[in-house]
C-alpha cells in the first residue's frame, strides 16, 4: 500500500514548520492516492465484504446526514429532527440501524459548532462504527471548499476560496492552502473534503457555481485543481473533484432545478474535460458527479449523476478513472425532477456511481437499493465493486489503524498562528486592484484617516465573524484608520440611502461593499448617490468580479475584488487599500461590458499595481 502521512507525523510536521511558515514556507508533501492498494490489502478487504451481510453492504454505499453535535447525546431539537427526517434519534443509532459507510457534516445540522466539539463527534462516529461487527470506519465528509462555501469555521484557519486562488495563480500558493484546510480537517476526524470544484466558469450568470471556480480558462483551472488535489491528499485527507462532467456554464442551479449544458462533445472535451483530467492524473481519491444534463454526451437526457454514458463511458473507460465515484446531495431538485427518490440511487448505482450523497428519505433509498440487488436489476457483484473501492480509500487513508483524533491535535494544528499567517499572505496576493484612474489608492492616513464602510450584508458563511462592513471597518481600525461601519444590504431601499448619504458628511473617503450588482440594483443607486456627495468612493466586490461592469460611469474612484466576504478576504482587501500590502491579483474571469455583453471591458489578467 503507498505511504500515507498519519495524523502524528502531521502534527510533528505542523510543529515543525511553525519557523518557517512564519516566512511563507509552509511546503506541502508529496502523497499517493489513497484509492490505489495492493493484492494482500485487496483479500483483506474482499474478505470483509465477503462477511457482510446484504444489508450491510448497502449501508456501505451511503453518507448520510445527521443532526445533533454530539454521535450520542444530541440536544433535543436535534432528536426531534433526526426522528422526522430519518426516523432514528442519534448518529449511533443511524449508524446501528442503517450500516451507513460515511457522515456528512453541515453547520445547519449542527454538526461543526467549535474544533473540541468536532473532534468528539468524530471520535464518537467512529466508535459507533467500529461497535458494528465487522468493525468498518467512517468516511467522514463536509463541503470546506473555502472561500463562500465553508463548513467550519474560526477559530479554524479560513483561506480564500477558489476564485481568489486563480487571481492570485499560484500553484504554491494553491496547493499550501488546500493543504493547511487539510491538516485541520484531518486533526478534526474528518477525513474526506468534497473539494476541489473543477468546473470552469465561462458563464457570468451562473447562480451556483461563480467564484467557487478557479476561473474561465481550462488550463488554469487544470493546474490549479492538481495543485490542491496534492495539498489535501499531502495532508492524509481524501480530496474530491466537483462536478463531473462539468457545472461551469449553467443559468440553473442544481439545487433548485435541472440544468441542461448544450456544448458539443468537442467544446466539453475543450472546456470542462481538462480540470477532470488533471485531477485524475494527479491521482484523485474521489470525484462527485453533477446532476445536469449534457445532450452531447448522453442524448437520454438523464443528469448526468444517473447516466451511464458519462460515469461509466466517460469517467471510468475513456478518462480511466478508478477512484470512488460519490454524488452531489440526492436532495438537489436536479437529481429528483425526472425519477422519484426510489428510483434515483438504483440507478445512479447502475450508471457507476459508489457512494449514494445524503438522499432526502433515507429509508426510502435504502430500500430500493436493498429491493432492487434482491430482485436482480442491480448484482450483488456491482454494489461490491463500490464497496472495494470505498474500502479501498478507507485502508488508504489509515482509517482501518486508527480513525481517532486527540484534543491535544486539534489545539496543535487548528487555526494555529502559523496556519492563519499563511493564509493572510495568500489572501493578498489574490486581492485585485480592478481600476484606479485618480490614482486615489492607496489611502493614507493623513490624508484619508476617517472612512465610512457601507455595502451589503448576504448571509454569512462560516468563515465570517460578522457583516462584511464591520469587518472591513475593524479592519481599518487595526491600520490605524478611525471607521464607521454602515450596513446598508443587498439591495437598500431610499431611506437607508439616505442614511449613507448623510452618514458620508465630513468623511475623508467611503469604502462600498458591493454584491451582485446588476444594471437594475439598488446598489447601484447606493453608489451613484455616495459619489455625489463628492467623498471619494472606493467599491470592494465581495463575492463575483462582474460588479464594475454596472458600475462604470458612477464615478467611483476606485474598485477592487475580493472573491468572497469571509474575514480573511476582507482583512487583506483592507491591507491593499491601506497601502500595507500590493494588489498582487489579476482577474481568472473576463469582464464584460454591461451595456454590450459580447465587449470585454477587463480580460482574463488584468490587474492593477501601485
Amino acid at each position: 500500500m503507498p505511504h500515507r502521512t498519519s495524523r502524528r507525523t502531521l502534527l510533528t510536521a505542523t510543529a515543525a514548520v511553525t519557523a518557517a511558515a512564519a516566512t511563507g514556507a509552509l511546503t506541502p508533501p508529496a502523497v499517493a492516492s489513497a484509492h490505489s492498494t495492493n493484492a494482500s490489502t485487496d483479500r483483506r478487504l474482499r474478505r470483509i465484504i465477503a462477511g457482510m451481510s446484504l444489508e450491510e453492504k448497502v449501508g456501505q454505499l451511503f453518507v448520510m446526514r445527521v443532526y445533533g453535535h454530539s454521535a450520542t447525546d444530541p440536544d433535543q431539537a436535534d432528536i426531534d429532527a433526526n426522528l422526522k427526517e430519518i426516523g432514528v434519534r442519534t448518529a449511533a443509532e443511524l449508524i446501528s440501524t442503517y450500516h451507513v459507510g460515511g457522515i456528512i457534516y453541515f453547520t445547519w445540522a449542527h454538526n461543526t459548532r467549535d474544533p473540541h466539539q468536532i473532534a468528539d463527534l468524530s471520535n464518537g462516529l467512529q466508535r459507533a462504527a467500529l461497535a458494528e461487527r465487522h468493525r468498518v470506519p467512517l468516511l467522514v465528509s463536509t463541503d470546506q471548499e473555502h472561500g463562500i462555501v465553508c463548513r467550519v469555521g474560526e477559530p479554524a484557519t479560513l483561506l480564500p476560496g477558489a476564485m481568489a486562488l486563480g487571481a492570485g495563480g499560484s500553484r504554491s500558493d494553491t496547493r499550501r492552502a488546500a493543504w493547511i484546510a487539510g491538516t485541520e480537517l484531518a486533526a478534526l476526524g474528518i477525513n474526506q473534503n468534497y473539494a476541489p470544484d473543477a468546473d470552469v466558469n465561462v458563464n457570468p450568470a451562473n447562480p451556483v457555481i461563480g467564484v467557487r471556480s478557479f476561473g474561465s480558462d481550462p488550463d488554469a483551472v487544470a493546474d490549479l485543481v492538481a495543485a490542491q488535489v496534492k495539498g489535501y491528499q499531502g495532508a492524509g485527507i481524501a480530496s474530491t473533484a466537483k462536478h463531473f462532467p462539468g457545472h461551469g456554464d449553467t443559468n440553473t442551479d442544481s439545487h433548485t432545478g435541472l440544468p441542461v449544458i448544450n456544448h458539443t462533445r468537442a467544446q466539453w472535451e475543450e472546456l470542462d474535460a481538462p480540470p477532470f483530467r488533471a485531477a485524475i492524473r494527479a491521482r484523485i481519491d474521489s470525484i462527485m458527479t453533477a446532476h445536469i444534463v449534457v445532450p452531447a454526451l448522453d442524448p437520454s437526457e438523464d443528469p448526468a449523476t444517473l447516466s451511464r454514458p458519462i460515469l461509466t463511458g466517460i469517467l471510468r473507460e475513456e478518462l480511466g478513472y478508478d477512484g470512488v465515484v460519490v454524488t452531489d446531495s440526492l436532495g438537489m431538485e436536479g437529481v429528483r425532477t425526472k425519477y422519484g427518490d426510489d428510483r434515483v440511487p438504483v440507478l445512479a448505482l447502475l450508471a457507476g456511481v459508489d457512494q449514494l450523497l445524503n438522499p432526502p428519505n433515507l429509508s426510502v433509498a435504502w430500500n430500493a437499493v436493498l429491493e432492487a440487488v434482491r430482485s436482480g436489476e442491480i448484482s450483488e457483484a456491482r454494489i461490491e465493486e463500490s464497496i472495494l473501492r470505498i474500502l479501498r480509500l478507507k485502508s488508504g487513508l489509515g482509517l482501518f489503524r486508527d480513525p481517532f483524533v486527540s484534543h491535544r491535535g486539534v489545539e496543535r494544528t487548528v487555526g494555529s498562528r502559523a496556519h492563519r499567517a499563511a493564509a493572510d499572505r495568500i489572501a493578498e496576493r489574490t486581492t485585485t486592484l480592478l481600476a484606479d484612474p485618480g490614482s486615489l489608492l492607496p489611502l493614507s492616513r493623513r490624508t484619508h484617516r476617517n472612512l465610512l464602510v457601507v455595502g451589503a450584508d448576504p448571509a454569512s458563511p462560516s468563515g465570517t465573524t460578522g457583516p462584511p462592513t464591520g469587518t472591513l471597518a475593524h479592519a481599518f481600525g487595526e491600520l490605524g484608520f478611525s471607521a464607521r461601519a454602515l450596513s446598508t444590504g443587498t439591495a437598500p431601499n431610499q431611506a437607508k440611502i439616505d442614511e449613507a448619504v448623510a452618514a458620508a458628511e465630513g468623511k475623508d473617503a467611503v469604502v462600498v461593499a458591493t454584491y451582485n450588482v446588476t444594471a437594475s440594483s439598488s446598489q447601484r443607486t447606493l453608489v451613484t448617490a455616495l459619489v455625489a456627495t463628492g467623498v471619494p468612493v472606493v467599491t470592494v466586490a465581495i463575492r463575483n468580479p462582474y460588479d464594475i461592469a454596472h458600475l462604470t460611469g458612477t464615478g467611483v474612484a476606485a474598485s477592487l475584488a475580493a472573491y468572497s466576504w469571509t474575514d480573511v478576504e476582507l482583512r487583506a482587501a483592507a491591507r491593499v487599500i491601506a497601502g500595507r500590502a500590493e494588489p498582487e491579483g489579476t482577474l481568472p474571469v473576463p469582464v464584460q461590458r454591461a451595456d454590450d455583453p459580447t465587449q470585454v471591458l477587463y480580460p482574463v489578467g488584468h490587474g492593477l499595481s501601485y
